[in-house]
């Protein structure tokens, strides 16, 4: 067994009113992955961002190839080998491939003028060596998120990196390209290169790595061998319990309908879409990334225009509306990117949640903060939301709980309708359970629940009835015992198959 290349020992930080990181002790191996797990707010993020020297410590060391260092900056981090690859890249799209691979370290001459062609040089052979089939002159901006996150991973190769960290690199991958980065990161790890890999995804965690940390509450739980636990182990030190009962579907009391979609069709992103959804249904909608799920629920709610089709709201058919006159109307669309589309990020959560709605808190021209805070303090309860108070920054808050203020800025409205798009997406275990849990009680309640979800087992296991896509149309409908990935797999795969059979 070799010597570990990187330790962490005794690390301690605190923010305001918290302790993210408690005496947190941790090492990786050359040539390992060693995955870092934990719900939301657990403190992985905050132990990579000291080690990435973009929080220092207020406590403990850090050994680096047998030596105490202090890293003092991103920047310091990478020219000692130390890479960060973020879960949102870092990238500036108007740059080139190798001016952002060399950000902030762009080679000059004598005169401090940049070597433009050794920096093209540099980056071409980075690339090389990841096989990467683009060039170092392309605008990032123009690159897929796949072939961005392959940009982040060659700065791994640029700058000789010995230990890479990657933060849910998943994401926003298909299986494709999922299949693609777990190539690139094998190759690393025959390279000798220590990998830390944060994830979710219980499946991928078993698949790659070599060992498991676990960290609740900004503590160490244990470290095991990966080959010596399994999923329901891992599960217990991450929450301290069990899911038993992992996905929660609602009873199936369905009543009057509330939206019906007909022959709703926008160019170049989808046609002929027809579908119903009931009070108290959850609606399920599956496909493979680009099938369109996500342009036909901005389209219902107005943030895009169809060319054609027919909305009836409970009964009566309505113009298309536009996004205010939506949520007048009763819907709410939970947004697949809660940073992107969903939050104010330098805002509170209080303030966060009463955005849309301000007019429910007006006396006249001012504000009610009074009833704004017993707002906040409602959904911060129901939702078990971990945040200071009501104005700390989302920015600063976990995935798992800035998800729960997008929920809470749409249920304080009291919708009859509300569409989640992909609405686990980069959350932990226990935070997914909270929110299943959550749609299963909204339609209980007499909510209609529109549900998108790139994760089969979700959709399945939360939905009444699914609904398939592929290439911009719909494919399937399965309920009840029909309701199998079999199924789902089955129509998206035969309606793609169908070109090359003609």
């Amino acid at each position: 067994m070799s010597d570990p290349i990187l330790t962490l020992s005794g690390i301690t930080k605190t923010f305001p009113g918290v302790v993210a990181l408690d005496q947190v002790s941790f090492d990786v191996r050359p040539g390992e992955v060693h995955a870092l797990v934990g719900e939301n707010g657990a403190g992985k993020s905050t132990l990579m961002k000291v080690l990435a020297g973009i929080y220092h410590p207020d406590a403990g060391e850090i050994i680096y190839q047998g030596q105490k260092v202090q890293i003092g900056n991103p920047l310091a981090a990478r020219q000692k080998g130390i890479l960060l690859i973020h879960q949102e890249l870092s990238l500036s799209p108007e740059l080139s491939v190798a001016e952002n691979i060399y950000l902030g370290a762009w080679p000059t001459n004598a005169l401090g003028v940049l070597n433009k062609r050794k920096l093209r040089r540099d980056a071409q052979a980075a690339l090389d060596a990841l096989g990467c089939t683009f060039g170092p002159d392309e605008r990032v901006g123009t690159l897929s998120v796949a072939l961005q996150q392959m940009v982040e991973i060659a700065r791994s190769q640029a700058f000789s990196a010995n230990v890479a960290i990657f933060d849910e690199p998943t994401a926003s991958l298909t299986d494709t390209e999922k299949d693609q980065l777990f190539t690139t990161i094998r190759g690393l790890q025959a390279q000798g290169v220590g990998i830390v890999y944060i994830s979710h995804k219980m499946d991928e965690i078993f698949e790659l790595t070599d060992r498991i940390t676990v960290l609740r509450d900004g503590q160490v739980q244990g470290t095991v061998e990966t080959r010596d636990t399994d999923a329901t182990a891992v599960t217990r030190m991450m929450i301290g319990r069990t899911l038993e009962a992992y996905f929660h579907k609602a009873d199936s009391t369905f009543r009057d309908e509330v939206l019906r979609v007909d022959g709703l069709s926008l160019a170049g992103q989808f046609e002929d879409v027809s579908f119903s959804v009931r009070q108290g249904e959850v609606l399920g909608f599956y496909g493979l990334v680009g099938a369109g799920r996500s342009e036909v629920v901005e389209t219902i709610f107005g943030i895009r225009k169809a060319d054609r089709g027919t909305l009836t709201w409970e009964g009566r058919e309505i113009p298309l509306p536009t996004p205010r006159q939506a949520i007048d109307l009763g819907m709410a669309l939970v947004p697949e990117s809660r940073k992107e589309q969903g939050l104010v990020l330098m805002m509170g959560g209080m303030e966060n949640t009463t955005l849309p709605h301000l007019s429910r808190y007006a006396r006249g021209t001012v504000l009610d903060r009074g009833r704004e805070r017993a707002t906040f303090d409602d959904y911060k309860q129901a939702l078990s939301i971990k945040t200071t108070g009501p104005d700390q920054p989302v920015s600063t808050l976990s995935g798992g709980n800035q998800q729960k203020f997008v929920l809470a800025k749409w249920l304080c409205a009291g919708p009859k309708l509300i569409i989640l798009d992909e609405p686990t997406r980069g959350i932990d275990v226990g935070s997914k359970s909270a929110i299943h849990t959550l749609i299963a009680d909204l339609a209980e309640k007499g909510l209609a629940v529109i549900v998108i979800s790139s994760e089969m087992p979700e959709v399945l296991g939360v939905s009444h009835r699914v609904l398939t896509m592929a290439e911009g149309r719909l494919v399937g409908e399965f309920e009840g015992e029909a309701m199998t990935e079999e199924s789902l797999i089955d129509a998206v795969s035969h309606h793609l198959a169908k070109p090359a059979a003609e």
